[in-house]
């Protein structure tokens, strides 16, 4: 059963102004895991994390940075969560969790199911 989708676009150049200006805004956002990734990266990992807050309806319960995304060895993303948010997403009914996410020249989309 799907129980919510969400949606979210990001702008790649005010992204990076953002995360350029405020260092400290990556630890907020960021799970240790995404740490490292290139800007492009992380701005796909932030629409994802943006879309699942959407398609749950708010982010009650929900860390930024307990919940992270991981691609496999063809590069499919996949969102993963630990602590709190895990167990927000376990109370919310979700068993599992579809994610999209594509870019275009500055913009990055991401879907989540």
């Amino acid at each position: 059963m799907i129980l919510g989708i969400g949606v979210d676009l990001v702008d790649l150049a005010r992204f990076d102004e953002h995360i350029t200006d405020n260092p400290r805004l990556a630890e907020r956002l960021f799970h240790e895991v995404e740490q490292g990734y290139a800007i492009r990266q992380l701005a796909g990992s932030f629409a994802a994390k943006e879309a699942l807050v959407k398609a749950l309806g708010g982010p009650a319960g929900l860390s930024w940075n307990e919940i992270y995304v991981v691609r496999d060895g063809a590069g499919k993303p996949s969102i993963q969560a630990e602590g709190a948010s895990a167990a927000r997403l376990r109370e919310a009914g979700v068993d599992k969790l579809h994610l999209s996410i594509s870019h275009d020249g500055g913009m990055l989309i991401a879907y989540v199911i």
